[in-house]
């Protein structure tokens, strides 16, 4: 999963660094020449950010549940992408409702040349970088934990083990 958070932090990056390079061409007076293909490295980084968090997600979810649960592994990841499509839309409208109070132009703005949707995208490529953080600290005590259980269980085994083997 942590390859598909980076890889979404790069197609933002791309994202933001190619609306601006739009934005600089429509807003110099001349005609804007820009190919869709433009648009084709964010799309297949995208593509490859929802399938390395698919499967990153799915695989964590089945090593984790007994497998009599294997069905709640796919529920709790089209929950997860459920509630992921809810918080993109809260944050989509937040976005559009703060930036443009006061009279100003907001960066999600309907005119495209008006408003600034590269600082919309660096804005989701810092908020993707503070979910990369906060993914590492979840992996780091996920560890620490893990590592704690099969320490336990492994002296739990050698205890049962030693008491088969008649050992004090």
């Amino acid at each position: 999963m942590g390859v598909g958070i980076i890889l979404s932090i790069i197609a933002m990056v791309v994202s933001a660094i190619v609306e601006t390079i739009r934005r600089d061409l429509a807003n110099s007076n001349t005609t804007v020449v820009m190919s869709a293909m433009w648009l084709v490295p964010q799309f297949v980084l995208l593509g490859l950010t929802k399938t390395f968090n698919a499967i990153g997600q799915l695989e964590f979810y089945y090593s984790e549940l007994p497998s009599s649960m294997s069905s709640l592994a796919t529920v709790m990841f089209m929950m997860s992408m459920a509630v992921a499509s809810l918080v993109a839309s809260l944050l989509t409208n937040i976005v559009d409702s703060v930036t443009g109070q006061g009279g100003g132009v907001s960066w999600l703005s309907s005119d495209i040349d008006e408003g600034h949707v590269d600082y919309y995208y660096w804005l989701l490529s810092f908020l993707t970088l503070l979910n990369f953080v906060y993914y590492l600290i979840c992996c780091r005590v996920h560890r620490s934990f893990s590592s704690s259980e099969s320490r336990l269980s492994h002296a739990v085994d050698k205890e049962r083990f030693d008491g088969i083997e008649g050992k004090p």
